[in-house]
């Protein structure tokens, strides 16, 4: 897949797997957006602070940027596909527990920790190699329906709208694999999703990545490279996550947004004075949910490993 090459300048601590990753995540993105195109009860949240209206009504030079995980929907949307390839008969039972362990852990947790993800990610690849593109697409909507649809964050929903009613476009922007966030965007009507990009030969998975799983630094990658294609200036963009891992991402756009943060994020808005929305019923509620996935009988022990890990990191 070749690269769009239309980065601006960037920080030195971003790895050149992360420009790639970035960069394949941004031409992905628009080449499923521009697609659609041609098959073609809001929060005024503004009015409730007391600020100047946002986002801008008309300003084309403007777009929003959301994080999918935690931030746009509750859970991680590569566990939840996991379940719904489980249920296919993709994987066995002995595959099911671990991503049951990992959903357990990235609740517990309440952040995404990068090796989880990463081991979540292998896992991923490891059973869609040599499956079609289009198969998984088409499995995916289904997946959608049966797991993640009720999972969507009203609140963040609602920001995401306010965007696209005052003509500017949105576009998800997540670690999980680009084909999965493009069934999402679509489904919630938002213009289309920056993902990790897995390789493909002749239309099957080769069980590779191009250059890395979009987290952390690739993300702000991303945004930069499609923000230079799509001549959008970014001091006018707004971006919404809950993760600290996003700060990246959230510091490259005028208008960041901590949605759900975690602890290090909530402290890092806070001192910056970026604006905050919260809407979990509670940080404890949201932390020991336990996934409907885990029917599996080793998720018991595994939930108390994870909870003692987490406190021994933490």
């Amino acid at each position: 897949m070749a690269a769009l090459g239309l980065l601006t300048p960037r920080r030195r601590s971003a790895t050149a797997r992360s420009v790639l990753a970035g960069e394949a995540a941004a031409e992905a993105a628009r080449k499923s957006s521009l697609a659609a195109e041609q098959s073609a009860g809001i929060e005024d949240v503004a009015a409730q602070d007391g600020e100047p209206e946002f986002p801008v009504v008309g300003d084309d030079r403007a777009a929003a940027f959301f994080d999918l995980d935690n931030t746009v929907m509750q859970g991680a949307a590569i566990f939840h596909f996991g379940r719904g390839l489980y249920k296919r008969k993709f994987f066995e039972r002995r595959e099911l527990t671990r991503f049951a362990w990992q959903q357990a852990w990235f609740r517990l947790a309440g952040v995404e920790d990068p090796e989880h993800m990463q081991d979540a990610r292998d896992s991923a690849l490891s059973i869609v190699k040599g499956h079609r593109v289009s198969e998984l697409m088409s499995i995916g909507e289904e997946i959608y329906d049966e797991y993640m649809a009720d999972r969507i964050w009203p609140g963040t929903r609602a920001l995401a709208q306010a965007h696209l009613d005052a003509g500017q476009k949105v576009w998800l922007v997540t670690a999980a694999p680009v084909e999965t966030a493009t069934i999402i965007a679509r489904r919630l009507g938002l213009t289309g999703a920056l993902g990790t990009v897995a390789e493909s030969v002749d239309g099957v998975y080769t069980g590779r990545l191009v250059g890395e799983p979009l987290h952390g630094p690739a993300k702000a990658e991303a945004v930069r490279a499609l923000a230079a294609a799509e001549g959008l200036d970014l001091a006018r963009c707004a971006a919404y996550s809950d993760s600290h891992n996003d700060i990246p991402m959230l510091s490259l756009v005028g208008h960041p947004y901590a949605i759900n943060p975690d602890a290090k994020l909530r402290k890092h808005a806070r001192a910056r004075d970026w604006r905050l929305r919260d809407y979990r019923t509670g940080r404890k509620a949201a932390k020991v949910g336990i996934p409907a996935a885990a029917g599996v009988g080793a998720l018991a022990g595994g939930t108390a490993a994870a909870v003692a890990l987490h406190r021994r990191r933490h």
